[in-house]
């Protein structure tokens, strides 16, 4: 018997919930699932990622205090179907890589974006 059933969503806080959300949408593909406001006050925007089951959830709640995003902490990864092409749509919108692409010793094409409040962003091309 297994303890947890599976992976639901995973949450990042935000400063600027548009800019991120816009982001996220615009830049990377990904859908608004839902837009609310927690009892606490925080707004909450749920993500869908094609192909996948598990959302993103982003929050913001301003009486916490800016968010402090540690370099290195942790990152999403996306699988792209054609890194050159990602990284011409990346660069249209104002966010260049920040690393790679780089071939990887089993064959795949990573390379790294930072999104909106610097969290990182790995893109894998198998």
């Amino acid at each position: 018997m297994s303890l947890v059933k599976k992976l639901l969503h995973t949450r990042m806080r935000v400063d600027d919930i548009d800019k991120t959300v816009d982001f996220y949408t615009r830049v990377l593909g990904l859908e608004v699932v839902s837009r609310e406001v927690s009892p606490r006050g925080s707004t909450l925007v749920f993500l869908r990622t094609p192909n996948s089951e598990e959302l993103i959830e982003l929050t913001s709640f301003p009486p916490s205090g800016p968010v402090q995003v540690q370099p290195d902490l942790m990152h999403l990864a996306f699988e792209v179907e054609n890194m050159a092409a990602f990284q011409k749509h990346a660069e249209a919108n104002g966010y260049p890589f920040s690393d790679g692409p780089v071939k990887t010793a089993k064959g795949h094409t990573i390379a790294f974006i930072d999104a909106p409040e610097g969290y990182e962003i790995e893109l894998i091309q198998p």
